[in-house]
Order: structure tokens, then C-alpha cells, then sequence
């Protein structure tokens, strides 16, 4: 295994940080502890609303919700209960017998690592400000069917809907839209930047439990812990988020206790590391589908019998074990299994050679046409995957062949205002445990992550549906339907569910899952 000099030098950057190195034990600064991490690349951003990479692993670290799942444990775990939701920034709310309006109370004493307390103010402003921008946090008030946000005294805010939503809650356990501390983020704002967003690009300014305090651009970020949060204090004090490029780096570095935890490992190294007493690794279900999305506006890709045969051809058990390691659940729907209203009752897309044959002759599909399965290294299992799933087509005389695109390629071209690519290679789920979202998410046609425009009116309408109903069976109802629709017609070929996979020191415990899989630090501790 050969080492980048680079990452071996994390050490010493880190002692110059003022940090001392050791094994696994927790480290001394300034009477706290420190935590170590190591992930492919430092943080690029620090807004939420305007993703970057590194941005959603420590956004989630700064800027925390009004409201949050309940916890329980399992095996001695701590994991999420999305069936239950706690006040957090808000201690308490109401809403009116319609449900289009809710007043939320917030809770007094809140403050920013700045020093400025929570108002409504503060919620009436970050809203506004995601309803400026039109991206992530935008869009998660469309599907919460939130029209207004408005500060009604300092320490309740009104929030109005166009319809009654069983989403809002959920939705309100995000870190988009994300509450700032307005006070400190309008000392920096500009006629042409009106958000101060220029500013939030080496800054934050939260109410959550860490606070950036300093940043070497692409090579580490240093967080410190809030000094007035409002909870119980975290167990470390500060953290370095380090850049290491090389996988091998960081698993050696791991091991060798020089950090304590690395960014998702590659599959292979989960595989090895499990039987490493020198590691811990730890598993939790995941939230994602992997899949080969076929776009219906390109030929032979808008033939939904072409599109069936496609699922029948590829054998998915194979990939679980070729691609996946075995650490992978076979996908049979839409929504994942993590989510309530998860029905696979509809999926009978079966390994079937002969019956992808026989469809593919009823569609007289051209098999003179070349299909381009289109890659990137986004997600570490996408070249291995396109490339069986090319040679699974092979197999029944489809001109099948992976082709890699560049990682800021594949996002331009699957972004809303371009999603262009016949054929794809990606991974996507929902950020709020709730199937109305999720096919929200992945299917509507206004869907930010239905990156191959499936567009059909009659998903809309169930959806659309659903997004207004506080009727829970009628709910649960259209939620069967649209994954049966959805499985009908077949515009992607869903191969697995992965599992979500963290390494870290030995010591290390309080991992608890998330669905935007990133741990918060505020749960790690020692022992």
C-alpha cells in the first residue's frame, strides 16, 4: 500500500493546529478534546442553500432546526424515531384547524457562538432568504406547502401554508433552510450580495453546536465548539476536518490512531476493517437508491417496454456481491425501507434474461444502436456497476458500454435546467423520512433530484395529492399507487439500497444515523 507524503504529513499539520497526536485515546486542548477527522476533501462552502463538496458534512455541524426526530435504542445504539418529533430552537407549537397556519414558540436563551440570541427575526430572515435563493431550501418549502414565514413577536413566528401538510415537522428537522444569526450575517451584506452569502463562503453563523473557527482552503477546517449552545456542552471541544485525499491514507491513518474517524469508507475497506480490532466499523440502513436512470425523452429509452426489458436484464443479486460487497439490500421500490409507507408489492423485475429478450422483440428495439451507460466517481461504486450492468446488457445482444464523465460534468447535466443525459449512473434519497418527500424528491416532475425529467401527469396528481391530505390511510393509499406507477413504468433500473457504512477509533461511540447520512459530533464521545 503506498502513502502519500501528503497525508502522512496530517500529523505534523496538526500538532502545528496545537493539537498533539497519540493513539486512539481522546486528545487534550486547552482542558477540552479533540476529534480528529479525515475525508477525501476539505469543506468548499459553508451555506447550505448553495451545496458544495464538503458543505452538507458540517453544515449539518452549525445550523440545527426548529424541531427533531425522537431517538431510541437498538443493540445498544442510538438510532433516530421519525414516528416521533421534539421540540428543539422551538420549545413548542400550534396550528389552526385547517392546518395552514403554525406559530411556533421558540425557545428563550438561544444563542450564536457571536453572542446574539435567537428571535423570530432570525427564522423570518433565513427563510426569506431561501425563498430568495430557489434551491434546496425552496424547494423544501414547496413540498411543505410553506408560502410565508413572519415574525409575530420575538419570540414566535408564523408560518403560512397554501395547504395542510403532514411534511412541515419532518421538514423543520433540516439544516435547510437554515436558521441564522441575521444580526451577525447583515454586518456583511452588500447591495450586490444582499444574503451575505460571499461572506458565508469561509464563515458560519448558527445556533448549532459547533462554530467555524478557522479554514486553510483545501486542506483542513477548523471548528470549535459553540460556547453558549443551549444544550448540555459536547464531549469535544474542537474538531479538525482534514483533507486526505487517498482512501488508503486515511484507512492507514485510522488504524494507526492518528485520527479518529474517516469519511465513508469505499466498500472493499469496510469489507477488511470489520475484522480489524484496531477499527471500529458500524452500519446503519440506508436511505439511498443506486440506480441506471434512463431519460424518457431519448430514444429507445421512451419505449417503456425497452425500459422493462432493461430491469429484467440485469441480475441484481450479482451486483450486490460483484459491486457491493454484500453490504447492500436489492432495491424493489421507490421509497426505501427506512421509510414508513415502503411497498415492495409491486416490484417483479426478477433476474429474467428470456423475459427481457421476448419484451425488447415486442418493442422491435434496434439492436444495431450503441447505449452509453454514463459514469463519474461521485459515488465510489459507480464505475463498477456500470460497467456489469453494460456487460449484463451485453448478454442479451444490447450495445452497451460504460463511458465515464467528469464528476462536474455528471452534476451540470443533471441539475433542473439541464438534465440531458440519455442514460446515468447515480445515487439519491430523501433527507426527510417520509414517502410523500421522497416520491416528491425522486419523482414529480417538479423534483430537484428527478435528475432524468420523468414527467408524468399521473404521479404528479398522486403526489400533488397526498402533499395536501392529512388523511393518513388515504395518504398511505396514494403513496401504494404511485410506487406501483412507479415500478409500471420503469425509468430507472434500481439495482440495491447500500448501506450506510462509518469507521472510526475503537473508543469512539454515540454514532447515531442520520438520513442525510453525516454523523453530528455532538453525539461522538469517548467510551
Amino acid at each position: 500500500m503506498t502513502i502519500e507524503r501528503r497525508d502522512l504529513l496530517l500529523g505534523t499539520a496538526a500538532l502545528a493546529a496545537g493539537t498533539t497526536l497519540g493513539a486512539p485515546a481522546v486528545l487534550a486542548q486547552r482542558g477540552g478534546r479533540t476529534l480528529l477527522l479525515a475525508a477525501p476533501g476539505a469543506p468548499e462552502g459553508f451555506e447550505g442553500d448553495a451545496l458544495r463538496p464538503g458543505t452538507q458534512e458540517v453544515v449539518v455541524q452549525c445550523y440545527e432546526g426548529l424541531t427533531r426526530y425522537g431517538r431510541t435504542t437498538r443493540d445498544g445504539r442510538p438510532y433516530l424515531n421519525p414516528d416521533v418529533i421534539e421540540g428543539h430552537l422551538a420549545e413548542s407549537w400550534t396550528s389552526s384547524e385547517d392546518g395552514k397556519s403554525w406559530v411556533f414558540k421558540l425557545r428563550q436563551g438561544v444563542k450564536s457562538a457571536y453572542g446574539n440570541e435567537l428571535t423570530a427575526a432570525d427564522v423570518e430572515w433565513s427563510w426569506a432568504k431561501s425563498f430568495a435563493q430557489r434551491r434546496t431550501g425552496n424547494f423544501i418549502a414547496n413540498v411543505a406547502n410553506v408560502t410565508a414565514v413572519k415574525a409575530t413577536s420575538r419570540y414566535e413566528v408564523e408560518y403560512t401554508l397554501s395547504a395542510p401538510s403532514l411534511i412541515l415537522l419532518s421538514a423543520l428537522t433540516l439544516y435547510v433552510p437554515g436558521i441564522y444569526d441575521s444580526t451577525e450575517v447583515k454586518k456583511h451584506v452588500t447591495a450586490e450580495d444582499p444574503w451575505g452569502l460571499k461572506w458565508m463562503e469561509t464563515h458560519t453563523a448558527g445556533f448549532g453546536a459547533y462554530h467555524l473557527d478557522s479554514l486553510r482552503s483545501g486542506e483542513q477546517a477548523v471548528f470549535v465548539a459553540n460556547p453558549n449552545y443551549f444544550r448540555e456542552e459536547p464531549h469535544f471541544n474542537r474538531v479538525i476536518f482534514r483533507a486526505v485525499p487517498s482512501a488508503a491514507s486515511r484507512i492507514t491513518l485510522l488504524r494507526s490512531g492518528q485520527v479518529h474517524w474517516i469519511h465513508r469508507p469505499l466498500l472493499q475497506q469496510v469489507a477488511e476493517l470489520r475484522a480489524d480490532r484496531r477499527v471500529k466499523t458500524q452500519d446503519s440502513f440506508g436511505r439511498t437508491i443506486s440506480s441506471i436512470r434512463m431519460n424518457l425523452r431519448f430514444a429507445p429509452f421512451d419505449n417503456k417496454l425497452v425500459r422493462q426489458a432493461l430491469n429484467y436484464a440485469v441480475d441484481k443479486q450479482a451486483l450486490i456481491q460483484g459491486v457491493y460487497f454484500g453490504l447492500a439490500e436489492q432495491a424493489r421500490s421507490i421509497i426505501p425501507p427506512i421509510v414508513a409507507g415502503y411497498d415492495p408489492s409491486a416490484f417483479n423485475y426478477d433476474y429474467n434474461p428470456d423475459r427481457a429478450k421476448a419484451l425488447l422483440a415486442q418493442a422491435n428495439f434496434d439492436f444495431s444502436q450503441e447505449i452509453e451507460i454514463l459514469y463519474s466517481q461521485i459515488f465510489n461504486w459507480e464505475e463498477a456497476l456500470s460497467i456489469q450492468v453494460a456487460s449484463q446488457l451485453q448478454a442479451i445482444g444490447v450495445k452497451a458500454r460504460a463511458v465515464r464523465i467528469s464528476d462536474s460534468d455528471m452534476r451540470a447535466r443533471g441539475a433542473p435546467a439541464r438534465q440531458d443525459m440519455p442514460m446515468f449512473a447515480f445515487e439519491d434519497g430523501p433527507i426527510v423520512l417520509d414517502p410523500v418527500y421522497t416520491t416528491f424528491l425522486l419523482a414529480h416532475s417538479r423534483g430537484v433530484s428527478n435528475r432524468a425529467r420523468f414527467a408524468d401527469p399521473r404521479m404528479d396528481a398522486l403526489i400533488d395529492e397526498a402533499r395536501q391530505s392529512l388523511d393518513v390511510p388515504r395518504r398511505n393509499e396514494l403513496m401504494r399507487q404511485a410506487q406501483a406507477l412507479w415500478m409500471e413504468e420503469a425509468p430507472w433500473i434500481a439495482t440495491v439500497y447500500p448501506s450506510v457504512w462509518e469507521a472510526m477509533a475503537p473508543n469512539i461511540s454515540g454514532w447515531c444515523p442520520h438520513p442525510d447520512d453525516h454523523e453530528r459530533w455532538y453525539d461522538l464521545k469517548v467510551g
